[in-house]
């Protein structure tokens, strides 16, 4: 029960790692509110964990303000705010890229949190309290680790605009913290590919081979690893962590695995062979 009497705020709630923090926050003693674009799997949702779904679109500002404002009227409050909803952009060659595509990209992972960010402020600064965690991306850290130019540049503003609040909002007792996630097993794979969202999240089972080669620990990053994070980070445990963001990733972003690099003999030697 580390989140005991607290309110949290998650957007994107109705999947992947969204849905995995609403029920761990549940679960550790928060009033949760969520929200999302799919109406019936939002209710759905706040039927089987007590949390309350709101209908929004998180890179709409007027939906942040409303947002905010319903969860501060019901609640008296907000603990939490954790910015996690997202989407596949465009891929593709630099000069094929669309910028509409860039756009909407910004708008969903940037704007949307910085419009979270700004409604919930005032109530976090007055409380002299709050924890807003942002989803950052490995992709926002090291280029290559998503086929998307588009995505990558979006993560990484997540990750220096988290730095640049912390340090604004840390002044009055609000912590800003940003988790960037390596290969978690959710349907963000098959929406890349153009599969509609339910197609989509019915085949994180079938990922998880594949993101089980891809670093050190063998085998998928889940969704559960990042709610793990984000408890800690929304609880009182990380009372003096403020600007930091976590890489959740098995150690993905950090080098080869040892024992690829051992399969040419652990040298340089079998290139002159």
């Amino acid at each position: 029960m580390r989140l005991e009497n607290k309110t949290a705020l998650v957007t994107g709630g109705t999947s992947g790692i969204g849905r995995c923090v609403v029920e761990r926050f549940r679960a550790e003693g928060a009033d949760v509110v969520f929200t999302g674009r799919r109406t019936g799997l939002g209710h759905d949702i706040a039927g089987t964990t007590g949390a309350r779904f709101i209908e929004a679109d998180a890179g709409s500002e007027a939906d942040a303000e409303r947002t905010v404002g319903e969860t501060l009227g019901t609640h008296g409050r907000i603990d939490i705010l954790m910015n996690n909803a997202g989407a596949p952009a465009p891929a593709g060659r630099l000069e094929e890229l669309p910028l509409d595509g860039f756009d909407q990209a910004i708008q969903v992972h940037v704007r949307g949190a910085l419009a979270h960010m700004k409604y919930a402020a005032p109530a976090m600064r007055a409380q002299g309290s709050g924890s807003i965690i942002n989803v950052g991306s490995v992709a926002g850290h090291r280029a290559g680790y998503s086929s998307s130019m588009i995505y990558a540049i979006a993560k990484s503003a997540v990750i220096h605009m988290t730095r640049c609040a912390a340090m604004e909002l840390g002044e009055d007792g609000v912590r800003v913290n940003s988790i960037s996630p390596g290969g978690i097993a959710t349907g963000i794979f098959a929406k890349s590919l153009g599969m509609d969202t339910e197609e989509a999240d019915s085949t994180t089972e079938k990922v998880k081979g594949a993101l089980a080669t891809i670093q050190a620990i063998p085998r998928a990053g889940l969704t559960d690893d990042i709610a793990s994070a984000a408890v800690y980070l929304g609880s009182d445990e990380a009372g003096f962590v403020n600007g930091e963001d976590m890489v959740i990733d098995g150690g993905l972003i950090w080098g080869r695995r040892h024992s690829e690099v051992m399969k040419g003999g652990g040298t340089w030697s079998h290139l002159f062979e």
